[in-house]
């Protein structure tokens, strides 16, 4: 059995819908260095994360979810994200178990998911934020059961929606963020939200090495403001 268990936190590739095989091989097969050059520091340095990086499966076909940071929070206020946070002391080793429970628990603590729905299946190297200096591990999961999901707590999260892989594809969708700073990136403008930063790094990466990317404009830029 394809099946690694930790405590209460369980990875297994069995039953996946055959859509998702090409993500498998992507965690199965991809490098720290092919989905971001901001790598946690050789120091151990930085606050232990995870997010879910959750796919289900909705009227239009494979999709994400994703949620809308609150604009009162200190860091990536306002921003669409994957769901996640900090590892709890509860959580356990970050080298192991910690960031499947953390990226469950926080999911559950943002969006109000079933965690029991969730079937976990990969994970991808450990990236870093250098703004918030947060080393976040990127947990994957199937939407095996769907449940309702929606704001727990205003304070932490102003929306929660899901998002088409088809419209993460659409080329009309994609865009090139710029930040005042010069920083340049992917975005994706989807559900009435602007998606980049981190959240778009990895959901582009993911279309890349998945095979899913369509040919787009990267000369079409949408500008950030310096609040971004």
């Amino acid at each position: 059995m394809d099946v690694t268990r930790a405590g209460s936190a369980v990875l297994s590739k069995e039953g996946l819908p055959r859509w998702l095989a090409p993500v498998v091989r992507v965690v199965e097969t991809v490098r720290p260095g092919q989905l971001s050059r901001f790598l946690p520091p050789e120091s151990g340095a930085g606050r232990q994360s995870a997010v879910l990086v959750l796919f289900g499966e909705g009227e239009r076909g494979p999709e994400l979810l994703l949620m809308e940071r609150a604009s009162s929070l200190r860091s990536h206020a306002g921003q669409p994200s994957f769901p996640g946070g900090a590892l709890d002391p509860e959580d356990g080793d970050p080298q192991g178990v910690g960031p499947l429970r953390a990226a469950l628990r926080e999911a559950e603590e943002e969006t109000g998911l079933d965690p029991d729905g969730v079937q976990l299946f990969g994970v991808l190297p450990r990236l870093y934020i250098p703004v918030s200096e947060f080393v976040v591990t990127p947990v994957l999961g199937w939407w095996r059961e769907p449940s309702a999901v929606g704001v727990v707590d205003p304070a932490e999260t102003a929306r929660v929606f899901t998002v088409p892989v088809a419209d993460l594809t659409d080329p009309d969708n994609r865009a090139t963020a710029v930040h005042p700073r010069g920083h340049r990136g992917p975005a994706f403008l989807v559900e009435s939200a602007l998606v980049w930063g981190f959240t778009a790094g990895i959901i582009d990466r993911l279309l890349h090495y998945a095979g899913w990317e369509r040919p787009w404009n990267r000369e079409k830029q949408v500008p950030l403001d310096w609040r971004a």
